[in-house]
């Protein structure tokens, strides 16, 4: 414990940032050499005035708090000279010093990681088409990497989880602020099935400067990158230049000439910077010879199973008349003596709670007095077994009834 509030003292100092933590660490080799060295010592580093200066600063009350924080919200804390500190992301040009993870510890030199990025403000068919290639490539046995602000990283994430995968969303602040406020069911979702990853300690706000930083540590942990709806500027294009630079594949989804949003991603087709896909098994390929037992016998969700899971967050125009509501279809009654072995006690909590009337989760935790992650926990794997339906406003109604 005591090494690892050095790496915490390192990497909280003012002004260094991650290329000034690795100076340090070049020429002290650990951050508690660092920690005792004098101003002589700083005088020689590539820094600037103020980082040096920050060094002096030897209070570890800083360092003290974030590990407490992290023991109290169980955080795991990855330092670059970890052993399972992932390969490809130490040989990208400045590997992050410190990483902080919610919930799985992933393997992803081991894993079929693509990250999907693309604008915020996409369009709706660009929502449908980053969710359904969320989808794929999860069901698929890809791990599916995106951030997880509105727009295409949002609706990636969003897919994988509904093909009952885990995903893993990069942050630009800490693992516990949600930005934007929207997403935050989102956020559990993402906790309990996957892994939140930032190397800004808990507590931090996302930042604009933030994010480009950010973006090298989505690239760098994933084979290749996937754009969707992007113009030749922005974050995702910055993703994009640092994908190239490491080493990584580039795909992109083509757009309409006519659209704005196409310039980005057609024009990284037009200069031969990505290939053109239209599906996920167009980059699935590209590993299924590097990951045999992940991706050459796992088939795709079937298309009516996709459709069926897609079709209920589609944003729809209001009829110009309002049509006659449709009967309720019949549902399955579950009998008493099959309820416990097919639900766990959440499970049948949940469905009793939104039996009558479709509930946000909210409203399910405060019916059943169950913590919000196990809530979110147990819809994830009832909307996957097709029991529960989510339906327009994140709310949620259960497609069985129980046995009295």
């Amino acid at each position: 414990m005591a090494e690892l509030e050095y790496w915490l003292w390192l990497t909280t100092r003012k002004g260094l940032g991650p290329a000034g933590a690795l100076a340090v660490l070049d020429h002290f080799i650990t951050p508690e050499r660092a920690f005792y060295g004098e101003k002589e010592d700083f005088d020689a580093l590539p820094l600037s005035p103020f980082a040096r200066q920050s060094l002096l600063d030897k209070s570890m009350d800083e360092p003290n708090k974030i590990l407490g924080d992290c023991d109290q919200m169980g955080l795991r804390i990855m330092t670059f000279q970890d052993a399972d500190y992932p390969q490809r992301l130490r040989q990208i040009s400045v590997p992050p010093a410190v990483l902080y993870i919610k919930g799985k510890v992933f393997r992803f030199d081991e894993e079929p990681a693509i990250a999907v990025v693309g604008m915020r403000k996409c369009s709706l068919r660009g929502r449908e088409w980053a969710e359904r290639f969320g989808m794929e490539l999860a069901s698929s046995g890809a791990l599916v990497v995106s951030g997880i602000a509105e727009g295409v990283d949002c609706h990636a994430i969003r897919g994988a989880l509904k093909a009952g995968k885990p995903a893993v969303s990069v942050l630009a602040g800490g693992v516990n602020v949600v930005f934007p406020y929207e997403n935050r069911f989102l956020y559990q979702d993402v906790a309990a099935a996957g892994a939140l990853i930032s190397e800004y300690p808990p507590g931090t706000p996302h930042k604009g400067d933030h994010f480009p930083l950010r973006n090298r540590i989505l690239s760098g942990l994933c084979l290749g990158v996937l754009a969707m709806e992007c113009e030749p500027q922005g974050g995702t294009m910055l993703t994009v230049n640092h994908a190239l630079e490491q080493g990584r594949e580039i795909y992109a989804v083509p757009v309409g000439l006519d659209e704005k949003r196409a310039r980005g991603t057609n024009h990284l087709i037009r200069d031969a910077k990505a290939k053109l896909v239209e599906n996920a098994g167009d980059i699935l390929t590209d590993y299924a010879d590097r990951f045999p037992a992940r991706l050459a016998h796992l088939a795709p969700l079937p298309p009516s199973v996709v459709s069926a899971r897609l079709s209920g967050d589609k944003p729809r125009q209001a009829p110009a008349q309002k049509a006659r509501e449709p009967e309720p279809p019949k549902r399955e009654l579950v009998p008493r003596g099959q309820q416990k072995d097919r639900f766990t006690d959440d499970e049948l909590a949940i469905l009793a709670a939104a039996a009558k009337s479709a509930l946000t989760a909210d409203e399910i935790v405060e019916r059943t007095q169950i913590p919000a992650k196990r809530v979110l926990s147990a819809l994830t794997m009832l909307q996957v077994q097709g029991i529960v339906e989510e339906r327009p406003g994140r709310r949620f109604y259960a497609l069985v009834e129980l046995e009295g």
